[in-house]
C-alpha cells in the first residue's frame, strides 16, 4: 500500500524543516511525499528543495488558498491512501504511518484516523492539550464530535468519487468534508487508538475569536449544503468538545 503524505505551505520557513523530517524519517517503506507551497517570499522554497529528490513532488504557485492547495496535492497523489502533514506540524513518532497503513490492512475500511496532542509552538515536546477521539459512532457527529482532521487519512479513490474539499469555505472545509464522507456518505473508519501528530498551537480556524465565530457559522453551514439537519445544539457543542482536551 502507497501511502501519500502532503505537506501544504506558505510563508512557513521556521518550522517546515520539523515537518518534512518528521515525514523522511518514518518507518514505512512506500511513502510519497508531496509538498505543495503557495510562493512563499521568506526563504521557505530554498529549504524544501535543500532535501533535493527525497520529496517526491515539490510544486510552488499561487494557490486560492489553503483548501484549493490541498486540492492540488490530492490531485498529484498517486498512493492508495491519502493524509496530510501541515508545515507547522510532525509526527508523535517514527511508526506513525507505519501504525496507518496496517489499520487499514486489518479493518478493510475506507478511512482511518486517531488522536493528536497541541503542542507549544516553541517547545513542541510540551503538550498543552490532548485530543482523544474514541471510538468511531455515527451519530457522534449530532453531538458535536469529529475526528481530528490532521489524523484523518483517506482511500484515494474517495476523493475521485465524493468529491474533494468545498474551497467556499475559509476554515471549516476540513469539517465539511469528513461529515459528508463519514455521516453523509457513510464511509466506513477505523480508530488507531494513539497518537498520531504533534499540532502546533495556532490553527487556522481558532487563532482569533472572530475566526472561531465564522468556523462554527461555517460548521453550522456544512450541514445544510450536504442536504443534513442537525440538532439545534449541535453547533454549541462542537467547540465545547474542545474543553475535555485541556483535561
Amino acid at each position: 500500500m502507497k501511502v501519500s503524505i502532503i505537506t501544504i505551505v506558505y510563508n512557513n520557513c521556521e518550522t517546515i524543516a520539523d515537518a518534512i523530517d518528521s515525514v523522511l524519517c518514518q518507518t514505512y517503506p512506500n511513502i510519497e511525499y508531496i509538498v505543495v507551497d503557495g510562493l512563499s517570499t521568506d526563504g521557505t522554497v530554498d529549504v524544501v528543495k535543500g532535501y533535493g529528490d527525497r520529496i517526491t513532488h515539490f510544486v510552488s504557485e499561487k494557490d486560492g488558498g489553503l483548501y484549493d492547495a490541498i486540492n492540488k496535492g490530492i490531485r498529484m497523489a498517486t498512493g492508495d491512501v491519502i493524509g496530510l502533514l501541515h508545515s507547522d506540524d510532525i509526527f508523535y513518532s517514527k511508526e506513525a504511518i507505519t501504525a496507518v497503513a496496517a489499520a487499514f490492512k486489518a479493518n478493510n475500511c475506507e478511512s482511518v484516523y486517531a488522536d493528536l496532542v497541541y503542542v507549544d509552538r516553541e517547545k513542541p515536546e510540551r503538550v498543552t492539550r490532548n485530543w482523544k477521539s474514541g471510538s468511531y459512532k455515527r451519530d457522534n457527529f449530532i453531538y458535536g464530535w469529529m475526528p481530528p482532521h490532521p489524523t484523518f487519512y483517506v482511500k484515494r479513490e474517495v476523493y475521485e468519487r465524493l468529491g474533494l474539499y468545498n474551497t467556499l469555505f475559509k476554515s471549516a472545509a476540513d469539517y465539511e468534508l469528513m461529515l459528508r464522507y463519514l455521516y453523509k456518505h457513510n464511509i466506513s473508519t477505523a480508530y488507531v487508538p494513539e497518537c498520531l501528530v504533534r499540532m502546533r498551537v495556532g490553527g487556522k480556524s481558532n487563532v482569533t475569536l472572530k475566526n472561531r465565530i465564522r468556523a462554527n457559522k461555517e460548521d453550522h453551514t456544512a450541514w445544510h449544503i450536504n442536504g443534513l439537519q442537525p440538532r439545534f445544539y449541535t453547533r454549541y457543542l462542537k467547540p465545547l468538545r474542545k474543553l475535555t482536551q485541556f483535561l
